[in-house]
């Protein structure tokens, strides 16, 4: 670890150099009054942003930490009866987009933990008030009784039943029993989400069937009442050896059309507030419905950080990476992000501690009600009344209501998840940090939890461009880490949070080195160094310096190589998401998936028309005016590399017949554009 921060330090400091040098070329050629001195001005303010996302990107680099457990050692510091209850938050919101099965699988994989079942609760917010939710977490609640007590007796190491069911094992008559079970369990929850609705004949108990009794004529997602249901009580249900079971709570908060629910974060906060009343237990997981657990042993490894006397008192949260299954073995759309998830976070570690990533983070309840100074105890009083008490069940309801907040001014600013941006979780990380918190990345070798990642390319588009508003919103905010970040956490840690808050801006290099280099190309206009130029060694250095950079921190995660080894990493099994079947055949194929008439494919197919259109051009110069090559090269190389990028876009455009093909508008428009570019710029430098 020594070795590798004193190389990233030393090549810290040569690329640096080279990047002074660069604007050193840059003022020259930009006081220059010919057109390629006015044209520069565009690569300089390209350079510029670069050039700073850079310098900033360093801090993730100067001190990054690895870190291992040893759950074994756990009681040295506290016996099995005294661990600290966890209530464990998972979120969904509409069972369109986020299938009820999927939310049940999470839900029984974290029921299953090797944990004390009296110290687990686990609420499930349904944003989106369900019937369809309801009844299959219900349904979950029975097929529990049998799947916590299988699991822990045959020390099942996947704990996630459709996972566990699709792989292949030794039939005995308990797996028959247990696997019939879930089908069968599975086929009701399916066949009702098909309906659409939840009929009489599909519940038989009463009890159960007056749950469903608030779902009123005007109930609707956006408009309807608290409802808090206790599926699973701890002190009063058993599973089929006897023994008690964890709680499992249904919320749906209440939902006005006049009032601000704030999205995921006011989710969050009602249920800070719902287990407050309920259990409130001090460690707090929050997941999302997608993400199931994937290692048994999670809560033990969590609890060597929250029982480590040195560290606890000021230890906020602790966040374990994003980690998916069902990728294909291309990657083809980025989704495993691992500089996002484990490198960055690595690097920010061994400042103080990583970013929130919404998902996968163990909170101390304490840390969400202020700094480590400011904030009492919390610890929950030992006779309370049983959660599915009438008076517990009123309270909780209370503090699920639209106006409760309103009343307490202080959820979303100061208390609880903040509020004002669509990127909540990082948000929250951030002020913690500067209340005075510390937070741990804890990066298993086993994957502690793995979820699913967007299978199309408008999804994952979409999904960049709320990250890209949600990170602008930080960084325009009154607690910007532009400004008030410097001051409280030091110009080295809040790098890495201008870092993140700035990353919607790589938009506009890329923008303009895809575009205006080849536009200059189509004219015969050069506007960098020629190849006899020594200028064009720094170009080389730079260019071929950031991918070797990058490539060494890929490879130094051990999946990242092995899985291109075609080794297979332990905790990683390629699995179905409920998507159409032509969708997942191509993803499994590497086949970029083009057919949705998404306004967000125009930019793409208009840069690699300009592209195409330029690389060709070039070409033809070359072969005519061989002497052209010195001049033009960088420029070609650059039109080149982007042309063997786009190809999977011509292929949509062109070649293809099949559901990925590009809409035909969308082509039309975008070769519209193109033209009308290329035809601008000519006039413009003529």
């Amino acid at each position: 670890m020594h070795g590798r921060k004193l190389l990233n330090r030393i090549f810290s400091s040569v690329y640096g150099f080279a990047i002074v040098a660069l604007f050193y070329h840059h003022l020259f050629t930009f006081t220059a009054l010919h057109l390629r001195g006015r044209l520069s001005i565009f690569m300089l303010i390209s350079d510029f942003i670069l050039a700073f996302m850079w310098f900033t990107s360093q801090s993730f680099f100067m001190n990054p930490v690895t870190r291992q457990q040893f759950p074994e050692n756990l009681k040295q510091w506290v016996d099995n009866k005294d661990f600290p209850a966890i209530d464990i938050f998972i979120c969904t919101a509409d069972p369109s987009k986020e299938p009820p099965l999927t939310t049940v699988n999470t839900v029984l994989s974290v029921l299953a933990y090797d944990y004390p079942t009296e110290k687990l609760s686990a609420y499930v917010s349904d944003d989106g008030g369900s019937k369809l939710i309801l009844f299959a977490l219900m349904e979950a609640a029975e097929f529990a009784r049998n799947w916590v007590p299988y699991c822990r007796e045959n020390k099942i190491e996947q704990r996630c039943p459709e996972e566990y069911f699709r792989r292949n094992h030794t039939i005995t008559s308990q797996f028959q029993i247990i696997e019939n079970l879930y089908l069968d369990m599975k086929m009701r929850i399916e066949n009702v989400v098909e309906r659409g609705e939840v009929v009489d004949e599909c519940i038989s108990d009463p009890q159960q069937r007056q749950a469903f009794s608030k779902w009123t004529k005007g109930f609707t997602p956006k408009d309807h009442p608290a409802i808090i249901q206790v599926l699973l009580e701890s002190d009063k249900d058993k599973d089929i050896k006897g023994y008690s079971i964890p709680n499992l709570i249904y919320v749906s908060r209440e939902k006005s059309t006049t009032s601000l629910h704030h999205f995921k974060a006011g989710a969050l906060n009602a249920l800070l507030r719902v287990s407050e009343a309920m259990t409130n237990a001090p460690i707090i997981l929050t997941l999302d419905c997608d993400m199931y657990s994937n290692d048994p042993q999670t809560l033990q490894r969590v609890l060597c950080y929250f029982c480590d006397p040195s560290i606890r008192s000021k230890l906020g949260y602790v966040q374990f990476p994003q980690r998916y299954h069902g990728l294909n073995d291309d990657d083809l759309y980025g989704g495993d992000n691992v500089r996002t998830f484990r490198i960055s976070p690595s690097g920010l570690d061994g400042l103080g501690g990583p970013d929130n990533c919404g998902t996968g983070c163990f909170f101390n309840r304490r840390a969400l009600f202020g700094s480590p100074s400011s904030v009492t105890s919390l610890e929950h009083s030992g006779d309370s009344m049983a959660i599915s008490s009438v008076s517990v069940v009123e309270i909780a309801s209370h503090v699920a209501s639209c106006n409760y907040e309103y009343n307490n001014t202080e959820w979303g600013t100061k208390v609880g998840i903040k509020y004002g941006t669509l990127v909540e979780d990082i948000y929250t990380g951030y002020m913690m940090h500067c209340e005075g918190w510390d937070s741990i990345f804890c990066d298993t070798e086993r994957p502690a939890f793995l979820g699913e990642v967007p299978i199309n390319l408008e999804d994952v588009l979409s999904q960049v461009k709320r990250w890209a508003f949600g990170h602008l919103e930080v960084l325009s905010c009154k607690y910007s880490p532009l400004t008030f970040g410097t001051k409280a956490l030091g110009i080295l840690r809040a790098s890495c949070y201008i870092h993140y808050v700035f990353w919607p801006f790589w938009c506009i290099p890329v923008t303009l080195y895809a575009s205006v280099p080849q536009l200059s190309l189509l004219n015969n206009i050069s506007i960098f160094p020629k190849v006899s130029d020594p200028w064009f060694i720094l170009y080389v250095f730079l260019f071929f310096g950031a991918y070797a950079h990058d490539f060494i921190q890929f490879i130094l995660f051990k999946e990242y190589l092995t899985k291109k080894l075609g080794i297979t990493t332990k905790g990683f099994n390629v699995t179905s998401k409920v998507v159409g079947q032509d969708e997942r055949k191509m993803y499994d194929q590497s086949v970029f998936t083009f057919g949705i008439p998404s306004p967000m494919f125009v930019p793409l197919a208009t840069v690699s028309i300009i592209n195409l259109i330029a690389f060709v051009r070039g070409i033809v110069t070359v072969i005519f005016r061989m002497e052209s090559l010195d001049e033009l090269f960088i420029q070609l190389f650059i039109a080149g590399f982007a042309v063997v990028n786009c190809l999977p876009i011509y292929e949509a455009m062109l070649l293809r017949s099949d559901h990925g093909k590009m809409p035909e508008r969308i082509v039309i428009t975008s070769s519209v554009l193109a033209g009308v570019l290329c035809i601008a710029f000519s006039l413009i430098v003529s």
